[in-house]
């Protein structure tokens, strides 16, 4: 089994020059792969001093695009995706393999609290697993890892659902939920990242992760967030409704307006669930 390991990067000389030797040591034989995301600095040139691979683009795509470029590109039978930033220990990949071994298709590195980048962070991300453990029906300790080992022809079929930015683990997870692809969580510690060039911003991330949310619920079952709104709906314009008779004798426009957004959200709902089952066919 031929294991390529992909670290997206962006502006990680220190970095890398941390990462790259340790996991050398760890998996002498990988394939390994740096997505240079459009960096200022001697980013490429690190990597290749330290042996691997360089794939670089002209300008930065995002982290998504970088995991994708690095799938396309990676010859291996399993996909092992890390940060270069210093955050993830190589030691752990052997785990994270053992567990493909015992017959998963995606092992995720699951950081506990103090692995979180910050409060706010911690708390967004603990919010999601509520959710996507919801919305699965499984338990999900760490939607938002970036340290992860997948099987290559699996991860492959859902390429083109990843975005280009921040959110591909969040994409890829649910994805793998959706389609019975089983997954598994390897708790791991996380040490604190090389360097100070965050690229989180917390006005803009503030939106993106609400949009994260909602993709969560579209991504594996559009009907279990749109039917318990539509049926919110429903009963308040029932309510309304029973309120409005008891009082005035008769039916008012809040009434019909709260109704039939309960129908129409309903059938958004419905179609959504129709597109998803579409979007994970696969033409055997």
């Amino acid at each position: 089994m031929k294991i390529s390991v992909i670290l997206p990067a962006k502006n990680e000389v220190e970095g890398l020059a941390r990462t790259l030797p340790k996991l050398r040591a760890f998996m002498p034989d990988a394939e390994i792969i740096v997505v240079d995301d459009g960096s200022t600095d001697e980013t490429a040139a690190v990597a290749r001093q330290h042996g691997a691979q360089v794939l670089s683009t002209p300008y930065s795509m995002g982290n998504g695009a970088a995991i994708k470029r690095g799938a396309r590109e990676a010859a291996g039978d399993v996909l092992v995706f890390m940060d270069a930033d210093g955050q993830h220990d190589p030691a752990f990949i052997p785990e994270l393999l053992k567990r493909l071994e015992q017959g998963y298709d995606m092992v995720v590195g699951a950081r506990n609290a103090a692995g979180q980048a910050n409060v706010g962070r911690g708390l967004a991300n603990s919010l999601y697993n509520r959710l996507a453990s919801w919305m699965t029906g499984h338990e999900v300790a760490d939607l938002t890892s970036g340290f992860r080992a997948v099987r290559a022809d699996r991860f492959r079929e859902f390429l083109h659902l990843l975005p280009n930015g921040f959110s591909y683990p969040t994409t890829s997870t649910m994805a793998f939920f959706r389609s019975a692809y089983p997954v598994t969580y390897v708790p791991i510690p996380v040490t604190k990242r090389i360097g100070t060039n965050s690229h989180i911003r917390p006005l803009r991330d503030g939106v993106r992760f609400l949009l994260i949310i909602f993709k969560i619920a579209t991504l594996y079952s559009p009907l279990k967030l749109f039917a318990p709104t539509a049926i919110s709906f429903g009963l308040l314009g029932v309510g309304y409704y029973g309120w409005t008779f008891a009082h005035y004798g008769r039916f008012t426009n809040m009434s019909a307006l709260l109704l039939s957004a309960a129908v129409i959200v309903f059938l958004i709902g419905l179609v959504s669930e129709q597109i998803t089952a579409l979007t994970y066919r696969r033409d055997l």
